[in-house]
């Protein structure tokens, strides 16, 4: 086990194999929380021709070191194939950081299981580097967990770490040889949504609905100019994706995404405990319900009781 003037955190990057992801960021301060100026933050990013991807993870101020591993097998970040790659230099280091995004999530298990270690998941604040806290039941509860592991494999939640710098490191790139394809899965194909509003995890304004819009059109018609105006992202709760209302990758909410961003507007949105685990994190929370008990009005800095359909379009007008 690594001693504490010799530890090593090591963040697995997410990147599209020109640039790195805000989520890792996110991992990015969580590992510098770990190491407290008691030891060094390397990344690896795993894929195939990312040069452009490793040089820019090397500006991240705080990360003293890039391993980069390049192969056809790591192009796609099949789960099997990075697990692998990160498996052959865990030895080096205490701790091996993910965030908690889909792509963590997949990978994260994988190495856990066979470095025979427990995970901790979604990590929102790191107390000492063998303890941490994390949300339970739908984040009602947070929990202290202490790991004597000898690696310990974390996922840490965005929204519950400040994005690292993107500039002004100068960290050393290397070459790591890349692990054979484990021949277990095999990339078909992936189907992207393109939108040329910002991208629901990263937005800083979200402009939410729910199942009270009652139809996808009244979606588009109700939501669409507010969030324009707003230069906002636009979600859905999991009842709103559900009834059809919304497309899947709108969905805020422990089955959904977790957001945080400056500003979030909620509108016909109850409030139920599976939604508010994905927003209630945000910086400033707008409501509007004609139910005033609703719950979201509990979480709200805003709160309106009015009928949204009336509402949002004399906000939409006062904008």
């Amino acid at each position: 086990m690594n001693t504490i003037s010799q530890r090593k955190v090591l963040v697995v990057a997410e990147h599209d194999h020109a640039s790195i992801r805000t989520a890792t960021l996110n991992a990015v301060s969580a590992a510098l929380e770990v190491c407290a100026d008691q030891g060094e933050v390397h990344v690896l990013v795993a894929g195939h021709q990312a040069g452009e991807a490793a040089r820019a993870a090397a500006t991240v101020a705080g990360v003293a070191r890039v391993l980069h591993a390049d192969a056809p097998q790591l192009a796609e970040g099949l789960a099997e194939n990075v697990a692998a790659q990160v498996l052959v230099l865990a030895a080096e280091y205490s701790h091996i950081v993910f965030a908690s995004t889909s792509a963590g999530k997949n990978v994260a298990p994988r190495v856990a299981a066979l470095l025979d270690v427990a995970q901790i998941s979604d990590v929102t604040r790191v107390i000492g580097a063998d303890t941490f806290e994390r949300p339970i039941y739908a984040g009602n509860a947070i929990v202290t967990v202490q790991s004597h592991d000898p690696v310990k494999v974390l996922t840490v939640r965005v929204t519950g770490f400040d994005a690292a710098c993107a500039q002004g490191g100068a960290a050393q790139i290397d070459s790591v040889a890349a692990v054979a394809d484990s021949g277990l899965s095999m990339f078909v194909g992936r189907a992207v949504a393109k939108s040329d509003r910002p991208e629901l995890g990263d937005a800083q304004i979200v402009v939410s609905g729910g199942r009270a819009l009652g139809s996808s059109e009244k979606f588009t018609e109700v939501l669409t100019p507010l969030a324009d105006k707003l230069g906002a992202a636009l979600g859905a709760s999991r009842a709103a994706v559900d009834a059809g209302f919304a497309p899947n990758d709108w969905q805020v909410g422990q089955t959904g995404k977790i957001v945080a961003p400056q500003l979030y507007v909620a509108c016909g949105i109850s409030g139920a405990i599976q939604h508010l685990a994905g927003m209630k994190d945000s910086k400033v929370i707008v409501a509007i319900n004609k139910d005033a008990e609703a719950p979201i009005f509990s979480v709200a800095d805003y709160g309106l009781e009015a009928d949204l359909f009336d509402a949002v379009p004399q906000f939409v007008n006062a904008i």
